[in-house]
């Protein structure tokens, strides 16, 4: 995986950036907030899962999705999503 691609799609850095400032956030808000459909959502999540960018905690029936922040590049795409952002 390489910068290229995590940021290679601009769903992908809309998903990215919502669970980033949410911190924990479900499939539907995700899908509220970006204002795109659910099959774009859920792709963009398994290639972020895959990546080892976010992780999946299942509660029950729902599945909640949050950043990875023992992954350090995490922090390193939070931090530059913060400075862009100001």
């Amino acid at each position: 995986m390489s910068f290229e691609d995590i940021f290679s799609s601009k769903g992908r850095v809309k998903v990215l950036k919502v669970i980033l400032l949410r911190g924990e956030i479900n499939l539907t808000s995700i899908i509220k907030e970006t204002g795109l459909n659910y099959v774009l959502v859920s792709k963009h999540i398994d290639y972020l899962k895959s990546c080892n960018i976010i992780e999946e905690i299942k509660l029950g029936r729902v599945k909640i999705y949050r950043p990875n922040w023992v992954d350090p590049r995490v922090r390193y795409i939070e931090e530059m999503l913060r400075v862009l952002n100001e």
